[in-house]
C-alpha cells in the first residue's frame, strides 16, 4: 500500500542519494522500519517527520501536510462520499476559523 508521504519521503531520499539505513539510524529504527514506512505498511511517528524534514532539507510542514493527508485518506478512502465528506470537513474548518478569529 504506497501513501502520499511515503512516495514523497523515497522520492526525496532518492533524488540525495541518501540510502534508507542512513534515514533509519538517524530516526533510531532498524532499516526494515524504515522501508515499511516509505511502502506505507507502517505510519511515521509525528515527531519523526519533522527529523526526516530537516534531513531531507524540506518544510517541516509541508511534510507535515502529506503525513496528515494519509490519515484522512486511511479513514474515508472506502467510503462512497469520500469527496463529500472531504467538502463538509473543509467548510467546518473554515467556519471555525471565522469564529476563533472574532474572539
Amino acid at each position: 500500500m504506497s501513501t502520499i508521504f511515503g512516495n514523497k519521503i523515497r522520492m526525496l531520499r532518492e533524488d540525495k542519494q541518501i540510502p534508507q539505513r542512513q534515514l533509519a539510524a538517524a530516526l533510531e529504527i532498524d532499516t526494515a522500519t524504515y522501508c515499511k514506512i516509505e511502502k506505507g505498511d507502517r505510519r511515521a511517528k509525528r515527531e519523526q517527520v519533522t527529523v526526516l524534514a530537516v534531513l531531507l532539507e524540506v518544510n517541516s510542514i509541508d511534510l507535515l501536510r502529506l503525513w496528515s493527508a494519509d490519515k484522512v485518506y486511511e479513514i474515508i478512502a472506502e467510503e462512497e462520499e469520500a469527496t463529500q465528506i472531504l467538502n463538509l470537513v473543509a467548510d467546518s474548518i473554515a467556519e471555525y476559523k471565522q469564529k476563533t478569529a472574532k474572539i
